[in-house]
């Protein structure tokens, strides 16, 4: 039987990033690489300049830049939407705002092949909570623009694409409030994580030496440094959870450009001390991270569903996150971790609850091995895509 011949747009090379996005095009293709041909395209970032290989996948570089996010997001479209006579495939998968170029390029000239909008968080829905949340700053307002505008993007790319795919109910319904996207066109196919890799081991002594957190309680933080991953609102609790609990360490793994305002905010409150900024961990170094940490956090305000949830869980450590979008369907509140609405001082007050009770940590941590061992796999996702993918190609 011929394989399925699968082009994925995305603005950041897979095998040189590790988000969330990145990570499911990588553990798809590995998975489906007997029924799927799948060839990569992304963007010129990281000294991606040659055509690269991973297990399941070709990547192909398209010219964007390396500059930051949209810039480079507005050149990689530009390259593809020239590219589009050349780039062929039964099927093409765009993940957010990556591939509307080529979608319009396509359209324009009449062709119909089967595309999938891949949605992960709705931007649309991101940009109404940051507008909820005011724009005090010169930057934030900046920001909040350019995402109005990449929204009616991914509005456009969502009705216009064969079929659209998210990571959440609660994605697919703000994807049919804001986008108007008929809901029969929708498909919701959840994020995995790989419990092989991501599992309950003994903390590694020697990382906790080199981090600086050795016979510390810790805190982890996995994200992305971004105004939506909330961690003002772990900045503002870290004054109670350090009263409450001397001896905490704040573990930040992960970049971006809110770092400089964290560390200044921090070095202002005297915790400086108390937060270790780790920068972009390498995948193999990933799991055992996780395992230095007594309580992950991942105080967003919007999420699609959030792999590091996942990650976090499967290796058997108890959560605590905001009750916000595709969260809810993470993490079962009360079993898994605990969830409330986005305040810093509920925040405080559920890590420190945490910390205080080791017995409570270690039964939350075993019912998240066995939560998302059971429904969220990276196995399940490429099944359920393999699906889609075959849907698709017979529209």
């Amino acid at each position: 039987m011929k394989k399925l011949s699968l082009a994925v747009f995305n603005t950041q090379p897979p095998h040189l990033y590790f988000g969330g996005v990145e990570r499911r095009i990588v553990e798809i293709a590995k998975r489906l690489q007997t029924e799927v041909d799948t060839t990569v395209y992304s963007g010129t970032k990281a000294g991606f300049k040659k055509p690269a290989a991973i297990e399941g996948a070709r990547i192909v570089p398209c010219f964007s830049t390396d500059a930051a996010f949209p810039l480079d997001n507005w050149f990689f479209n530009n390259t593809l939407a020239g590219a589009a006579n050349a780039i062929k495939a039964d099927v093409y998968e765009a993940h957010a705002v990556s591939g509307y170029g080529f979608l319009k390029a396509l359209r324009k000239r009449g062709a119909k092949q089967p595309f999938i909008q891949t949605v992960h968080g709705v931007l649309a829905d991101e940009h109404a909570q940051a507008l909820q949340r005011g724009s005090p700053t010169f930057r934030a307002k900046l920001a909040n623009l350019l995402m109005a505008q990449l929204a009616k993007q991914e509005e456009e790319a969502a009705k216009t694409a064969t079929l659209t795919v998210t990571v959440s109910k609660y994605s697919s319904e703000k994807i049919v409030q804001f986008y108007g996207v008929d809901k029969a066109k929708i498909r919701v196919v959840s994020n995995g994580v790989d419990t092989k890799r991501f599992k309950p081991t003994t903390p590694g002594e020697k990382i906790k030496r080199q981090i600086g957190i050795d016979n510390k309680l810790c805190v982890l933080f996995v994200g992305r440094l971004i105004p939506r991953k909330g961690l003002g609102f772990l900045v503002e609790a870290a004054t109670q959870i350090i009263k409450a609990q001397r001896q905490t360490m704040f573990l930040i793994v992960g970049d971006g450009p809110q770092k400089p305002h964290l560390a200044s905010s921090l070095e202002k409150m005297g915790l400086a001390a108390n937060f270790v900024f780790l920068g972009d961990v390498d995948e193999r170094v990933l799991p055992a991270v996780y395992n230095c940490a007594d309580v992950f956090v991942l105080p967003s305000i919007q999420e699609g569903q959030g792999i590091a949830l996942l990650e976090a869980q499967a290796s058997a450590k108890p959560v605590v996150a905001f009750d916000v979008g595709g969260v809810r369907e993470a993490v079962l509140n009360k079993e898994t971790g605990l969830l409330m609405k986005p305040d810093s001082n509920a925040l405080a007050d559920a890590v420190v609850k945490l910390l205080a009770d080791w017995a409570l940590r270690e039964k939350m941590g075993r019912r998240g091995r066995e939560f998302v061992s059971a429904n969220f796999s990276w196995d399940l996702c490429a099944e359920r895509m393999l699906k889609v993918y075959s849907e698709a190609a017979g529209a």
